[in-house]
């Protein structure tokens, strides 16, 4: 899936992927696509959880090669 923007959090731990894809997010238009690249496998957890409250949609989720992909779509 294409995205607007892309957020490279490898090598952060709970909560900084989160606070960074926030601040991101912040800085873009509803409806725009942002795609995280994390380490921490808590993360899988954290960017459901925090799709769910922010009222983003949490558009894909997957492990490649020891990294997490997510798609955020701001809502």
């Amino acid at each position: 899936m294409a995205h607007d923007q892309e957020l490279d959090a490898s090598g952060l731990n709970c909560p900084l992927p989160i606070l960074r894809a926030k601040k991101t997010l912040n800085a873009m238009a509803a409806g725009q696509v942002l795609h995280v690249i994390a380490t921490d496998p808590g993360s899988v957890r954290d960017f459901d959880a925090f799709a769910k409250q922010t009222g983003n949609e949490l558009t894909e989720s997957r492990e490649e090669g020891g990294k997490f992909h997510f798609l955020i779509t701001k809502g």
